[in-house]
């Protein structure tokens, strides 16, 4: 058996984010986004990858939503309304809430604000929304008698979750977006230690360590004060409903943002506290509104400083936060405002940057990551002078640029510590730039011993799945699987802390309907009715033994004391192996070693012995074909000990 995994989006890229995985003969779609670069077919995930007959019901056990970015539900209900899917849908209950919202918004930009032709109506969306099931955190979820999903809290944004699917005994955990450090308004991600064969994890920031959080506000709050100070107006695109994915119109204000925009305005507003300043923060159209309502309708999806704190001080109600009325964009002073959307690929961000880039003593910041393509994207990859809107529109840009730190997403750190944590016996990269997966790729082969994967979008991968047979044990084997004489594997990748798996050996056998059983080696002969063939080997190896009278009434006595010093020397010299005393002769694995008292021992080389015969103690070896070259280690150590009973 093995999981298939086909990458429909976010395959070396950043959005469009659409995995379908194959577990032991049930197949889950992960996430069903949209890309927001692309307005061609390339905006969508390619379904009939999926069934080429269009049967998406037969062709999926249930979709999984892990957050309400629309390049994680941006095509959802495109799927289901325009494609006919109709089966499970699951989510958590902020994604069911905040999920619509973010679609009818993207439908009335494309429709209203560019003149596109309409992928799918609000009708569409209501009806979409209806066929989904929301997941409480940590709720075991049994899609149907064979698959099972839970829901774990990943940061990001609020609802956001990573799912854990299984499959018998085949498990894996797909991440979503997610974040492995908490913020001002959300906890950092929390899973359990799961024994997973698949992880499927983003790689936004594969490359990226970032500093301490307190260096990142305080190089934010210094670039903002340096500005005001010098009269100069500061624009903070920012994403709505909560670090809304790469956006291309803005949010209303009677949606609310739910995010980075709150994170932000927090900082600011303490800070504007502590500093006693006067320079009005402003929101465009009053989305602080709406935002304080979510809030309060999903505080326990906020972190537990936020939660706690809730009863006596509402943390999202802004001193110094106001609504921004348009007719403000060109008015005298310093201010600071918050713009959707964040990437400045549209809406009124990009209005508002059209009249303040010009500007010297304006700043400009940026989040953690823009999409190719954006405006916000130009700007980082270096500041230019001039940026050509479209034919008739040139902007030029004199404006300071500071690019923020406050990514959703976590950092090579992270991402890394999720792996190491999870330790799943294979990992598949998504939803990262190419280059920095790669290098995430070798960084994981090398540092963890965990097999990699990046694949393209539209490409498959396969990898064996784990199926446990439940079998029944011969006494034999039971009694043999108690003796001390156990071998300590080490388990490449595997965890220090967890320790070495203890290993017995047997031998399992399955007969017409009876039961899987494990049995003894030495049984299995006798139960196929099969003759046992041993190919023995012996060699009759001399050890000098001084100072011990050779009479007949101490023969007994000499033999013990020759198997005893004989032990003590090869116990020293095999540090690695167990030499068991067994009375009449000694053991290591299939090596037997005893006293040979036959004076014409077929297995003696004559020509070995050396120096006093009267001496020579001769012990005869026997062991089988598969300890050959452990027998010849103790032979050559043998030959060269000298015992005495001093």
């Amino acid at each position: 058996m093995a999981i298939e995994t086909l990458v429909l989006g976010a395959g070396q890229e950043v959005g469009k984010s659409c995995v379908v995985v194959s577990i032991n003969g049930k197949r889950i779609m992960f996430d069903c986004g949209m890309h927001m670069g692309h307005q061609d077919h390339l905006r969508y995930p390619d379904f009939s990858l999926i069934s080429k007959s269009g049967d998406f019901d037969n062709a999926l056990s249930c979709i999984i939503i892990t957050h309400f970015h629309l390049d994680h539900i941006g095509a959802l209900p495109y799927f289901t309304e325009v494609c006919g899917y109709s089966g499970p849908i699951y989510m958590t209950y902020p994604t069911k809430a905040l999920g619509p919202l973010m679609l009818e918004d993207y439908r009335k930009v494309m429709i209203d604000r560019r003149g596109e032709e309409e992928q799918f109506s609000s009708e569409n969306i209501l009806q979409c929304m209806r066929k989904a099931t929301a997941v409480d955190l940590k709720q075991t979820v049994q899609v149907d008698k064979d698959l099972q999903i839970r829901a774990y809290y990943a940061g990001h944004v609020l609802g956001a979750a990573m799912f854990y699917a299984k499959v018998g005994d085949t498990a894996m955990v797909y991440t979503g977006d997610y974040n492995m450090t908490p913020d001002r308004h959300l906890g950092a991600a929390q899973i359990d230690r799961l024994r997973l064969d698949l992880l499927i994890t983003e790689s936004t920031y594969a490359t990226t360590v970032r500093d301490s959080k307190y260096a990142r506000e305080r190089e934010f709050l210094k670039a903002v004060h340096k500005c005001i100070a010098n009269g100069g107006k500061v624009l903070i695109p920012t994403f709505a409903l909560g670090r809304a994915q790469k956006c291309t119109g803005a949010l209303r204000g009677r949606r609310g943002v739910v995010g980075r925009g709150d994170e932000l305005c927090i900082l600011l507003d303490d800070y504007w506290e502590r500093m006693n300043l006067k320079v009005p923060i402003y929101f465009s159209a009053g989305l602080t509104i709406q935002a304080n309502m979510y809030y309060k309708m999903l505080i326990n999806w906020t972190s537990q400083k936020v939660k706690d704190s809730y009863a006596t001080r509402n943390a999202f109600e802004f001193k110094n936060v106001r609504n921004f009325d348009r007719s403000l964009i060109n008015a005298p002073g310093p201010c600071v405002l918050f713009a959707t959307p964040g990437m400045i690929s549209g809406g009124f961000s990009l209005q508002v940057f059209k009249q303040w880039a010009p500007y010297e003593e304006n700043l400009v910041t940026l989040p953690g990551y823009c999409v190719a393509g954006t405006i916000g994207n130009r700007l980082m990859s270096g500041k230019p002078t001039k940026i050509d809107l479209d034919e008739n529109t040139v902007i030029d840009v004199r404006c300071q640029i500071h690019q923020l730190s406050f990514s959703p997403h976590t950092d090579a750190k992270g991402i890394m510590d999720l792996v190491k944590f999870l330790s799943p016996k294979h990992v598949i990269l998504v939803h990262g730039e190419k280059p920095k997966m790669e290098s995430l790729k070798g960084r994981i082969q090398s540092e963890l011993g965990i097999q990699c994967y990046n694949p393209p979008n539209n490409d498959t991968v396969s990898i064996p799945s784990t199926h446990y047979v439940k079998a029944d044990a011969s006494n034999a084997f039971i009694r043999s699987s108690s003796t001390p004489n156990f071998r300590f594997p080490k388990i490449p990748g595997g965890n220090s802390e967890l320790g070495d798996e203890r290993v017995a050996e047997g031998v399992l056998i399955m007969e017409k309907s009876e039961k899987a059983k494990v049995v003894h080696q030495d049984e299995l002969l006798e139960m196929v009715g099969g003759m046992k063939h041993e190919v023995q080997f012996a060699y009759c190896c001399p050890v000098q033994i001084s100072n011990i009278e050779r009479t007949s009434d101490s023969e007994l006595s000499s033999r013990n004391f020759g198997l005893h010093k004989l032990l003590g020397k090869l116990s020293t010299e095999l540090t690695e192996d167990s030499i068991q005393d067994c009375g009449e002769h000694l053991q290591l694995e299939s090596l037997y070693i005893s006293v040979c008292s036959r004076d014409n021992c077929t297995y003696r080389a004559t020509d070995d012995c050396v120096g006093d015969k009267s001496a020579i103690t001769y012990f005869c070896c026997t062991w089988s074909a598969a300890d050959e070259k452990l027998a010849w280690e103790v032979i050559s150590i043998m030959k060269e000990l000298h015992v005495t009973d001093t």
